[in-house]
């Protein structure tokens, strides 16, 4: 996994991870969340997951994707709270982790999730592997934007569709009770993954941010988005 660069220091650090088809040149620093925190005194920490992006780890084999979560703890400083801000798929990594190792963690900012962490449909994943390796069929709106991202220059997409077949640690109610730190849920009202209502549940200190007329994709770049982000973090200008 490429750690990326830590930018800025004299704050708490804060780990950006990016959702699937991602990176975080793509998904982070078109939107100016880094050198926002960075400028707020923020170290940030912006990896690009395995099968992503600039990882050197491009494995087509999904059992090699297994310990994701853990090998991306190792990144971790160890001696203080790290912030997360997880979208899409990396917000289902940041919790799995927090469920994990809850003192590791400050606060959470999870978007881009909702039901679909309770309402699983593997041959909906699996039609989005094939979107990603090429075969995405002409109706397939979800798949064919995947499709796009996976064909940008620095992506390969068959460790994409390797990353979206692993076996993912489970993350159902008993988990995320675990998760007793503050965390904002950020969803687009027009967002495929929602609504969000058994997360915020489930999460024993959360609260809900609505983007206002934006989509699954459209929600790192959401100017909303950013502003809740840096409020609840601490980090608002």
């Amino acid at each position: 996994m490429s750690p990326g660069s830590a930018t800025g220091s004299g704050g708490g650090p804060v780990l950006l991870i990016h959702g699937f088809t991602g990176s975080a040149a793509s998904t982070w620093r078109p939107t100016g969340l880094i050198d926002l925190l960075a400028e707020s005194g923020r170290e940030v920490l912006a990896p690009d997951l395995w099968g992503h992006g600039r990882s050197e780890m491009k494995s087509h084999d999904p059992a090699d994707y297994a310990d994701l979560e853990a090998e991306l703890l190792t990144l971790l400083p160890g001696d203080r709270p790290v912030d997360v801000v997880g979208f899409s798929a990396g917000a289902r990594i940041a919790l799995v982790m927090a469920a994990r190792a809850p003192t590791r963690f400050g606060r959470l900012v999870v978007a881009g999730v909702g039901r679909n962490l309770f309402h699983s449909d593997p041959g909906r994943s699996e039609l989005i592997a094939r979107a990603v390796s090429g075969e995405a069929a002409a109706d397939d709106v979800v798949g064919q934007a995947f499709a796009r991202y996976a064909s940008q220059p620095d992506q390969d997409p068959l460790a994409l569709a390797a990353f979206l077949r692993r076996r993912t640690p489970p993350l159902g109610p008993d988990e995320l009770a675990r998760v007793e730190l503050p965390v904002l849920v950020a969803l687009g009202d027009d967002d495929f993954v929602g609504p969000a209502d058994e997360l915020i549940d489930a999460l024993p200190d959360a609260r809900l941010r609505t983007l206002r007329g934006t989509d699954h994709f459209a929600t790192p770049k959401s100017f909303d988005f950013i502003d809740a982000t840096l409020e609840f973090l601490g980090a608002a200008p």
